[in-house]
């Protein structure tokens, strides 16, 4: 065999190696991550995420991550906008809420401890939490909770006291769609997005909630 040959040979059995290869392993996209500009495969962060264990204590009750929010007009604004989601989100929480829903608005509370772009207002918020655990046995129970913790804040601050039998008035979840909630002008006598109905001053002091537990 001529030494062309030879060398044809080799380069056939080379590309065929190399084809196998490619068939049996296809390639995939890669994607560039634009903060890191790191490579990721074609399954993204999220097909890696499938591999992460699934939440435990260390991660939901660590301490505040985010550094001191410095400037005090974002920090208004950021906290205006963190009400009004935290309480829409309690005022549309299940009113027979499942223990796994329950455990999973207990979390978030206290993973948004951790995790809001303000250190010191985390700070504040994780000591709160602390003494007044979250509520989440009914909406009605997390709504009131979440406003008994928004009017501590509000003292700390200086600010007004807010009247949480009108919670569902000012900060409107857009319920009415919501099957659980009745119609009509008797509607609050079945409705529990109406916090004005039978709430007693325990429930609204807190003293109700850390007595009864979660």
């Amino acid at each position: 065999m001529s030494r062309f040959s030879r060398a044809f040979l080799a380069i056939a059995v080379f590309l065929f190696f190399i084809g196998s290869i490619a068939l049996l392993h296809p390639p995939t996209r890669s994607y560039i991550d634009p903060w890191t500009g790191e490579l990721f495969g074609e399954g993204g962060v999220e097909k890696e995420l499938h591999n992460f264990p699934a939440i435990h204590g260390e991660a939901v009750h660590g301490g505040v991550i985010m550094s001191k929010l410095g400037n005090a007009t974002a920090k208004a604004e950021l906290g205006r906008a963190t009400w009004k989601l935290l309480h829409t989100m309690t005022l549309r929480f299940p009113e027979e809420p499942t223990q796994d829903q329950r455990d999973a608005l207990d979390s978030y509370f206290h993973l948004f401890s951790r995790l809001y772009p303000c250190g010191e207002c985390a700070a504040e918020f994780q000591q709160l939490l602390r003494r007044y655990p979250p509520q989440t046995s009914s909406r009605r129970s997390a709504a009131t909770w979440l406003c008994f913790v928004h009017n501590l804040v509000n003292e700390r601050l200086g600010k007004p006291e807010f009247d949480c039998a009108n919670l569902d008035a000012t900060y409107d979840c857009g319920c009415g769609d919501d099957p659980s909630g009745a119609s009509g002008s008797d509607s609050g006598a079945g409705d529990p997005m109406d916090l004005e109905r039978d709430v007693g001053k325990d429930e609204l002091t807190g003293v109700g909630m850390i007595k009864g537990g979660r």
